[in-house]
């Protein structure tokens, strides 16, 4: 957990800010990504420190919710005051010297050094995450792996983009950004990605307004190239939600050839009618999946099938930590049913000498391999021949948990 540097004082405005945030999402059950973009709506004197103070302030205390309210000895759900203790304990780890406000009169600052000490023996408490979750975790992965991926999942994600090779290169979008003084990493085995050295809030440049680039994390932009698209070709994108890896496969499609990206959310698809107009990709056509017979339509008539399966998202906890406090044993049991079903129906898109990818955000086998073996048993299955697969574990490459397997249809 890393200390602030730039003040070590706590303003007034900014941590009230912090405790209504936290008091809608603990208790209300909104997301923190959206209460944080609210949050830092709410006053525009506010200076970059104050909005990073914000924003990684709710994100911490989300993060590590669990072992705060250990040791603040507060039990859900949460009221103001319990917040407040909650803060008080994050001020006090992180070197904070609490302010004479009233909220923080009885704080007892060595108890909660003594405790955090104590109770960071114990994995379920020092990586805060549900006891249910941890179980299945060990069950699926393994002591060592688990306790190495849970480690990575609680440190802050990174902020990368993918170039929109349809606008510019690499190397001239590093350079633009390099003028804006945002100092970017190039991964040699990521060859659309910039890493940021720092955090900084890319969607106010004009480079994003123009479309040169998306924030995508790089395991996720391994998706697209794994899917071995070529200009020309037809291709359906059939869980395109907002359209990340669309916009990916357009720019390595060269913007030639038909891309169908497809989804049960109208809304989903209308964002990515507008980041497609952003980019300049102009071979997308989405359809909304009203019934099955949008599906049906297009059996057998792609040569690349991408099913983005909906998944427990337990390999990009990192982006979403409050998905630790949200998610529930029994929305893994139903979200593998639906696994099972989108394969069983979207793999028939794929025409004969086709290739399909089918890709989670999750790390956990029963979710990716253990699906794909099912999935080679069923009357639909034996149709395809299994190519390869990748497992990306955060702890091991430093970005998002993902998981990818290639198949081929038979002639």
């Amino acid at each position: 957990m890393q200390a602030y540097f730039f003040t070590m004082r706590l303003h007034r405005n900014l941590v009230f800010t912090t405790i209504d945030s936290l008091m809608a999402i603990f208790n209300e059950g909104q997301y923190a990504d959206k209460m944080v973009a609210f949050a830092l709506k709410k006053d525009k004197r506010w200076g970059s420190h104050d909005r990073k103070f914000v924003a990684e302030t709710i994100y911490e205390i989300v993060r590590w919710k669990r072992l705060y309210a250990e040791i603040a000895e507060v039990k859900e759900p949460y009221d103001r005051d319990n917040i407040w203790r909650m803060f008080a304990v994050w001020a006090v780890l992180r070197g904070y010297t609490l302010p004479d406000w009233k909220y923080f009169e009885s704080t007892p600052v060595r108890k909660i050094k003594g405790r955090f000490d104590e109770l960071s023996k114990d994995r379920r408490f020092r990586e805060s995450i549900p006891d249910w979750m941890d179980e299945l975790g060990v069950k699926e992965l393994g002591e060592e792996i688990w306790t190495k991926e849970l480690a990575a999942q609680n440190e802050q994600a990174k902020v990368i983009l993918r170039v929109n090779t349809l606008k510019t290169t690499r190397e001239k979008l590093r350079a633009i950004l390099m003028d804006l003084d945002i100092d970017t990493i190039t991964p040699a085995e990521y060859p659309d990605a910039l890493i940021l050295k720092e955090r900084a809030n890319v969607f106010l440049t004009d480079a994003f307004k123009e479309g040169l680039f998306e924030v995508q994390d790089a395991s996720s932009q391994l998706v697209a190239r794994f899917l071995d698209v070529k200009p020309g070709m037809r291709v359906v994108d059939t869980c395109a939600g907002a359209g990340g890896k669309t916009l990916h496969i357009a720019s390595l499609m060269e913007n030639k050839g038909q891309l169908i990206a497809m989804d049960l959310y109208e809304s989903k698809l209308k964002q990515l009618k507008l980041r497609a107009k952003r980019n300049g990709a102009f071979n997308i056509e989405p359809r909304v999946i009203e019934n099955t017979k949008v599906i049906k339509k297009l059996y057998e008539k792609a040569d690349r099938v991408l099913i983005d399966a909906p998944c427990s998202g337990l390999g990009v906890l990192k982006r979403n930590p409050d998905s630790k406090w949200k998610l529930q044993p029994e929305f893994i049991d139903n979200i593998k049913k639906v696994q099972a079903e989108v394969l069983e129906s979207y793999s028939k898109i794929v025409k004969p000498g086709g290739k399909l990818v089918y890709a989670t955000c999750s790390v956990l086998p029963s979710e990716n391999q253990e699906q794909i073996e099912k999935f080679l048993k069923t009357e639909s299955g034996k149709n395809f021949t299994f190519v390869k697969d990748v497992k990306v574990l955060a702890s091991e490459s430093g970005f998002d948990g993902f998981y990818m397997a290639l198949l081929d249809r038979k002639q």
